[in-house]
């Protein structure tokens, strides 16, 4: 009896650590939102190497709870405006910070 209590009690921490352990903070992401992210990082990525007028920019593409932030250095500021509007009508792109520089 005292087995089967105290391996009940393991289970339960088990459980416990399992469920608080993926579970999202402010700073952290769930494992749901990591691969969505990544997912997203994919699809702006793909979407500003297809548009022909930013094929040769340098931009870098993150992704965080649906923010996504383009860092790299473009041409002209035509170009940033571009690369952001391009990023923002990918699906589930929650908002776009730019930190690009114009070289």
């Amino acid at each position: 009896m005292l087995q089967v209590k105290n391996f009940s009690c393991l289970f339960l921490v088990a459980m416990l650590s399992f469920t608080f352990g993926c579970a999202a903070t402010r700073t952290q992401e769930s494992t749901g939102e990591y691969i969505d992210d990544t997912a997203i990082t994919t699809s702006v990525k793909a979407a500003i190497f297809n548009d022909p007028y930013l094929k040769s920019a340098e931009i870098n593409v993150e992704t965080f709870k649906g923010v996504v932030q383009l860092t790299g250095f473009v041409s002209s500021k035509s170009e940033i405006n571009r690369a952001v509007a391009v990023s923002r009508s990918v699906k589930g792109v929650r908002a776009v910070k730019n930190s690009m520089i114009v070289k």
